[in-house]
């Protein structure tokens, strides 16, 4: 008898011939996620994953770090035994022993069809063995503890508890994406909702650094590191914006300047995506929160793009935001004040609705392509991991 945990995955059982690539990919981020908390052995069984630990495993640590790996339903403290019933009864007393209950139901899933039982005569003999030797009752429709045994290739599992996983799909499988990092609430939540479709998540930070503090460029760090837990080994790109805020500022007119700002961020970001191999941008823009997020405004950024730009939060309320920033951990640290670089220079009367047209317009006072390769001439890039 062995102690494991079993892990179960929900999408990626409906990938038909491509199921095995995502497979492989999620055992591998399983192995990064629980590198240093004393697991012996990660394996794919038939629709699930085993992880074997070793006699001193931090079971806590490994139990936190499994609640944060994409692409994972449900994963549950098992213990492993051989298949025979007199084992199988054993581990289910001792899974149970300790727990706090009168009803019981015992549930098994016979996936080794060479088993001599099937599953209700299992369930039958480690239930009556469990009334037995606890003194409790069953209850098949609301008991107060359920006891699952899983026989699945040449082992049995047995287990009581599940435990919520963040589904999705596992980092990578998904492609690449350039996420806008402002420092903000929402770019955070954005980039974790683009993580959880499986996507791998890099990072680029406009900054005004030496025009405002190194606030930005803290919480932005701090932010990638927090978000490095799903993410693992995280890039992140940090430009040098005030150069070309001070260009359109002297050189636009005033009621474009955000927008002409979020312009030049959008031409840069394409140059690091295309040379990251980064297949869209990311944002974390929510229609109508603010005077360059509306719908005409977001179509005359856009106008730039040679590439999609993804908005994972653009029907969501700012309450919703905040809520689900405080979910992932992300909310404290988004909230500490700074100046981020659109703070800086901002007009006092913002266009809401500028045409794509008046943008150009105002843009042929601007050597765009210059500002741009000064721009990345600037770039700083780190590294963060968990």
């Amino acid at each position: 008898m062995e102690k494991v945990f079993i892990v179960h995955y929900g999408e990626i059982g409906l990938k038909g011939k491509n199921r095995a690539f995502f497979e492989k990919r999620l055992v591998q981020n399983m192995r990064r996620s629980l590198k240093d908390t004393g697991y012996l052995e990660v394996r794919r069984l038939y629709g699930r994953i085993a992880v074997t630990l070793r006699p001193d495993a931090d079971v806590a640590k490994i139990r936190e770090r499994l609640g944060k790996v994409m692409g994972i339903v449900h994963f549950e403290p098992a213990y492993a035994t051989e298949q025979n019933m007199d084992a199988i009864k054993n581990a289910a007393l001792k899974v149970v022993e300790g727990k706090t209950f009168e009803t019981l139901k015992v549930e098994t899933k016979r996936a080794n069809k060479n088993f001599p039982l099937i599953s209700p005569e299992i369930s039958a003999q480690v239930g009556a063995h469990l009334l037995d030797n606890t003194g409790t009752r069953a209850d098949m429709h609301n008991p107060d503890l359920r006891c699952w045994i899983e026989i699945v290739e040449d082992s049995a599992f047995i287990y009581a508890e599940k435990i919520r996983g963040v589904g999705g799909l596992p980092i990578g499988v998904s492609g690449k994406v350039l996420v806008m990092l402002s420092g903000g609430i929402d770019s955070p939540v954005a980039a974790w909702r683009m993580m959880k479709r499986g996507t791998k998540a890099i990072f680029i930070h406009f900054h005004s650094y030496p025009y405002t503090d190194k606030a930005s460029l803290e919480k932005t760090m701090e932010l990638a590191q927090i978000l490095a837990a799903w993410n693992y080994r995280t890039q992140i790109y940090l430009v040098p914006f005030a150069d070309i805020q001070k260009e359109i500022v002297t050189r636009t007119p005033s009621p474009f300047r955000v927008l002409l700002y979020r312009r030049m961020m959008v031409r840069i970001a394409q140059r690091i995506a295309d040379e990251i191999k980064a297949d869209a941008l990311v944002t974390g823009e929510s229609l109508g929160q603010v005077a360059s997020q509306t719908l005409g405004n977001i179509r005359a950024i856009e106008d730039v793009a040679e590439m999609p730009i993804l908005r994972p939060l653009i029907g969501d309320d700012k309450a919703d935001i905040i809520d689900f920033a405080q979910k992932i951990g992300t909310f404290e640290t988004s909230i500490l004040p700074h100046q981020d670089c659109c703070s800086l220079f901002v007009p006092d009367h913002p266009a809401t609705n500028a045409s794509i047209d008046e943008l150009i317009e105002a843009e042929e006072n601007l050597e765009i392509d210059a500002l741009v390769e000064q721009a990345l001439a600037g770039v700083e890039r780190k590294v963060v991991d968990v």
